[in-house]
Protein backbone atom coordinates (compact mmCIF):
# COMPACT_ATOMS: atom_id res chain seq x y z
CA UNK A 1 0.00 0.00 0.00
CA UNK A 2 3.58 2.29 0.81
CA UNK A 3 3.68 2.26 -3.35
CA UNK A 4 0.21 3.66 -4.55
CA UNK A 5 0.55 6.38 -1.75
CA UNK A 6 3.87 7.53 -2.53
CA UNK A 7 3.40 7.31 -6.69
CA UNK A 8 0.39 9.64 -5.63
CA UNK A 9 2.23 12.08 -3.66
CA UNK A 10 4.75 12.01 -6.71
CA UNK A 11 2.07 12.60 -9.27
CA UNK A 12 0.41 15.20 -7.45
CA UNK A 13 3.65 17.24 -7.03
CA UNK A 14 4.32 17.25 -10.31
CA UNK A 15 1.22 18.71 -10.83
CA UNK A 16 1.18 21.25 -8.59
CA UNK A 17 4.76 22.61 -10.31
CA UNK A 18 2.84 22.66 -13.68
CA UNK A 19 2.42 26.12 -14.98
CA UNK A 20 -1.25 27.05 -15.32
CA UNK A 21 -2.39 27.60 -19.03
CA UNK A 22 -3.71 31.24 -19.49
CA UNK A 23 -7.50 31.07 -20.36
CA UNK A 24 -8.19 34.87 -20.77
CA UNK A 25 -8.71 35.74 -24.57
CA UNK A 26 -6.22 37.73 -26.58
CA UNK A 27 -7.59 41.98 -26.90
CA UNK A 28 -9.69 42.22 -30.25
CA UNK A 29 -7.05 43.43 -32.86
CA UNK A 30 -7.30 46.87 -34.82
CA UNK A 31 -8.74 47.39 -37.65
CA UNK A 32 -6.87 49.40 -40.39
CA UNK A 33 -5.69 48.68 -43.53
CA UNK A 34 -3.10 46.73 -44.58
CA UNK A 35 0.36 47.68 -46.01
CA UNK A 36 2.06 46.50 -48.83
CA UNK A 37 5.20 44.61 -47.91
CA UNK A 38 6.61 44.68 -51.29
CA UNK A 39 5.98 46.42 -54.64
CA UNK A 40 3.86 45.27 -56.73
CA UNK A 41 4.95 42.79 -59.48
CA UNK A 42 3.54 42.58 -62.81
CA UNK A 43 1.74 39.71 -64.61
CA UNK A 44 2.99 38.19 -67.98
CA UNK A 45 2.57 40.54 -71.02
CA UNK A 46 -0.58 41.92 -68.90
CA UNK A 47 -0.82 45.30 -66.90
CA UNK A 48 -0.13 45.24 -63.33
CA UNK A 49 -1.66 42.58 -60.54
CA UNK A 50 -2.83 45.62 -58.06
CA UNK A 51 -3.98 48.71 -58.76
CA UNK A 52 -1.61 51.93 -59.45
CA UNK A 53 1.31 49.26 -60.09
CA UNK A 54 4.43 50.55 -62.29
CA UNK A 55 6.76 48.29 -64.81
CA UNK A 56 9.78 47.70 -63.36
CA UNK A 57 12.89 49.10 -65.04
CA UNK A 58 14.42 45.32 -65.66
CA UNK A 59 11.47 44.81 -68.41
CA UNK A 60 12.09 45.52 -71.86
CA UNK A 61 15.51 44.20 -72.60
CA UNK A 62 15.89 44.19 -76.23
CA UNK A 63 17.52 41.19 -78.05
CA UNK A 64 20.72 42.83 -80.24
CA UNK A 65 23.00 40.01 -82.32
CA UNK A 66 25.58 40.08 -79.37
CA UNK A 67 22.78 38.41 -77.01
CA UNK A 68 21.89 35.56 -79.72
CA UNK A 69 25.76 35.05 -80.21
CA UNK A 70 26.16 34.20 -76.67
CA UNK A 71 23.02 32.62 -76.51
CA UNK A 72 23.71 30.30 -78.97
CA UNK A 73 27.49 29.57 -77.70
CA UNK A 74 26.48 28.34 -74.25
CA UNK A 75 23.91 26.23 -76.01
CA UNK A 76 25.97 24.52 -78.20
CA UNK A 77 28.84 24.23 -75.33
CA UNK A 78 26.77 23.38 -72.74
CA UNK A 79 25.46 20.56 -74.73
CA UNK A 80 28.67 19.31 -76.16
CA UNK A 81 29.65 19.11 -72.18
CA UNK A 82 26.45 16.98 -71.73
CA UNK A 83 26.92 14.86 -74.67
CA UNK A 84 29.78 12.94 -73.01
CA UNK A 85 28.16 9.49 -71.98
CA UNK A 86 31.50 7.95 -71.38
CA UNK A 87 32.93 10.77 -69.23
CA UNK A 88 33.47 9.74 -65.16
CA UNK A 89 30.35 11.24 -63.70
CA UNK A 90 32.29 14.01 -61.38
CA UNK A 91 33.83 15.32 -64.22
CA UNK A 92 30.70 15.20 -66.09
CA UNK A 93 28.95 17.31 -63.54
CA UNK A 94 31.78 19.63 -62.84
CA UNK A 95 32.15 20.23 -66.38
CA UNK A 96 28.51 20.55 -66.94
CA UNK A 97 28.12 22.87 -63.55
CA UNK A 98 29.75 26.16 -65.33
CA UNK A 99 26.99 26.47 -68.30
CA UNK A 100 23.81 26.20 -65.89
CA UNK A 101 21.78 27.62 -63.43
CA UNK A 102 22.04 26.62 -59.92
CA UNK A 103 18.36 25.03 -60.01
CA UNK A 104 19.75 22.87 -63.14
CA UNK A 105 23.20 22.40 -61.29
CA UNK A 106 20.92 20.67 -58.59
CA UNK A 107 18.81 18.62 -60.65
CA UNK A 108 21.98 17.57 -62.97
CA UNK A 109 24.06 16.49 -60.12
CA UNK A 110 22.12 12.89 -59.80
CA UNK A 111 22.42 12.01 -63.75
CA UNK A 112 24.10 9.32 -64.80
CA UNK A 113 26.11 10.80 -67.97
CA UNK A 114 25.82 6.73 -69.35
CA UNK A 115 22.31 7.04 -69.71
CA UNK A 116 22.59 10.13 -71.82
CA UNK A 117 21.58 8.99 -75.56
CA UNK A 118 23.80 11.66 -77.04
CA UNK A 119 27.57 11.31 -77.25
CA UNK A 120 27.98 14.47 -79.88
CA UNK A 121 26.66 17.73 -81.31
CA UNK A 122 26.06 17.36 -84.98
CA UNK A 123 25.74 21.22 -85.79
CA UNK A 124 24.69 24.60 -84.61
CA UNK A 125 22.17 25.67 -82.55
CA UNK A 126 19.43 27.65 -83.78
CA UNK A 127 17.23 29.60 -81.34
CA UNK A 128 13.67 30.48 -80.82
CA UNK A 129 13.58 34.23 -79.32
CA UNK A 130 10.65 35.86 -77.84
CA UNK A 131 11.25 39.25 -78.82
CA UNK A 132 9.49 40.45 -75.80
CA UNK A 133 11.22 38.14 -73.59
CA UNK A 134 14.70 39.40 -73.42
CA UNK A 135 15.39 36.91 -70.24
CA UNK A 136 14.82 33.51 -72.12
CA UNK A 137 15.44 31.64 -74.97
CA UNK A 138 15.01 28.23 -76.41
CA UNK A 139 17.81 26.86 -77.95
CA UNK A 140 17.82 23.42 -80.65
CA UNK A 141 20.65 21.56 -80.80
CA UNK A 142 21.22 18.77 -83.01
CA UNK A 143 23.04 15.61 -81.59
CA UNK A 144 23.81 11.87 -83.00
CA UNK A 145 20.81 11.27 -80.64
CA UNK A 146 18.20 13.96 -82.33
CA UNK A 147 17.62 17.46 -81.73
CA UNK A 148 17.43 18.94 -77.67
CA UNK A 149 16.16 21.39 -76.84
CA UNK A 150 17.76 23.95 -74.42
CA UNK A 151 15.98 26.53 -72.32
CA UNK A 152 18.67 29.51 -71.43
CA UNK A 153 18.39 32.19 -68.95
CA UNK A 154 19.82 35.26 -67.94
CA UNK A 155 18.72 37.68 -64.65
CA UNK A 156 19.65 40.83 -66.68
CA UNK A 157 20.92 42.26 -70.31
CA UNK A 158 24.77 42.08 -69.00
CA UNK A 159 24.16 38.66 -66.98
CA UNK A 160 25.59 35.84 -69.02
CA UNK A 161 23.33 33.20 -70.10
CA UNK A 162 22.57 29.78 -68.11
CA UNK A 163 21.15 26.19 -69.36
CA UNK A 164 18.19 25.30 -67.10
CA UNK A 165 17.18 22.29 -68.93
CA UNK A 166 18.12 20.13 -71.55
CA UNK A 167 15.26 18.20 -73.00
CA UNK A 168 16.03 15.32 -75.24
CA UNK A 169 13.93 15.07 -78.56
CA UNK A 170 10.58 13.15 -78.57
CA UNK A 171 10.64 9.41 -79.65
Amino acid sequence: MKKPLSLLAVALLCVSCAPVANTTPAPAAATSQPTASAPVSLSANSGPQAPGGTIPAAIGITWDQASKDQAVDVAENAMTDFARPTVEEKLWANDLARWLTPQATADYSAVDPANIPASRVTGPATLSVDEANGFGVMAAVPTNAGTYTVQLLRTGKAAPWKVNRLTPPAS
